[in-house]
């Protein structure tokens, strides 16, 4: 209800500034109709007409921005309290059973690793927003040589475990020229907080049969490319370059279904640029799959 209020609202402030316009508009040219002999007066009214013109615009492009980054806000808000709120209301409902109820071993074990698995959902999603909070700094605190191939394995297998895969649903593979190691200069937590990120993005938008492959290759230039690819939803061409902004969910029933914070990608690309690379996405469409990479220098061999 919320969001259809706030998408009123923008349809009605771009109907007045459309409106206001065409009334500037209407007035500047009566009046020099009326007034086209008196030069200087013209080339004033001119140059009012502009700026008048300049303010409506500018007025309700920034409103309407506003309107915007307040609902993605809002999203966030959701999102974030629902990611919390869950795994503590189950872990609370286990733990009541556990003290209240006689409960045989094996049935208490699983209720422990399910406990377990909640309590590592909380962490992450902590872990995401205050990683979140600590993107806009282009400073590395802690500098080291990096070896990605292992920290990519590692990222896998993490993520395998974590989302109860086989061992078919992720692929690995390298692509490295030849006397060529994927060693790079960063922040060990940051870069594995990225690949992860990635990895986790395209497992949850890859449906009910996870095919993903992660693909490890060096570039002309000395760089290092990791790719990401998954056979899921797919993106449109609009939401390509907007889906790596702050709080920002790609619209529509299947994304809206997908658990997460909008903070994912908005990581993903911070790090990048705190490393001296970039992060891009790549797809054919809706129902074609994505590519996710991300382009980090080489380090220089010692």
């Amino acid at each position: 209800m919320a969001f259809s209020g706030r998408r009123k609202s923008i349809a009605v402030f771009i109907t007045l500034g459309a409106l206001l316009v065409a009334l500037a508009v209407t007035l500047n040219v009566g009046w020099i109709v009326l007034n086209w002999r008196t030069g200087v007066l013209l080339v004033f009214g001119v140059l009012f007409f502009g700026v008048i013109i300049a303010g409506v615009v500018l007025n309700t492009i920034f409103l309407v921005r506003e309107i915007r980054r307040n609902e993605q806000h809002d999203t966030f808000i959701n999102a974030v309290t629902h990611e919390l709120k869950t795994p503590v209301a189950s872990i609370r409902l286990y733990l009541e059973t556990l003290q209240t109820r006689e409960i045989d071993e094996e049935k208490r074990q699983h209720f422990y690793g399910i406990m377990l698995a909640d309590s590592n959902r909380l962490l992450h999603t902590i872990e995401q927003v205050l990683r979140a909070g600590k993107a806009p700094s282009r400073h590395l605190l802690h500098r080291s040589r990096i070896d990605l191939c292992a920290v990519v394995r590692e990222c896998l297998e993490l993520a395998r475990l974590r989302h109860h895969l086989p061992a078919e649903a992720l692929q690995y593979k390298e692509s490295l020229t030849p006397h060529q190691s994927a060693v790079v200069v960063g922040d060990d937590d940051d870069l594995k907080a990225a690949i992860l990120n990635l990895i986790d993005n395209a497992i949850k938008y890859s449906g009910p049969e996870v095919r993903v492959v992660v693909e490890l290759a060096t570039l002309e230039g000395g760089r290092v490319a990791i790719r990401v690819k998954d056979r899921g939803v797919g993106i449109s061409a609009a939401e390509l370059k907007r889906i790596f902004r702050r709080f920002y969910r790609v619209p529509g029933t299947v994304a809206m279904r997908v658990k997460g914070t909008g903070l994912g990608l908005f990581i993903v690309r911070s790090i990048a640029k705190k490393h001296g690379g970039k992060a891009f996405a790549e797809s054919d469409g809706a129902g074609h799959g994505s590519t996710f990479t991300l382009l980090l220098p080489l380090a220089p061999r010692q």
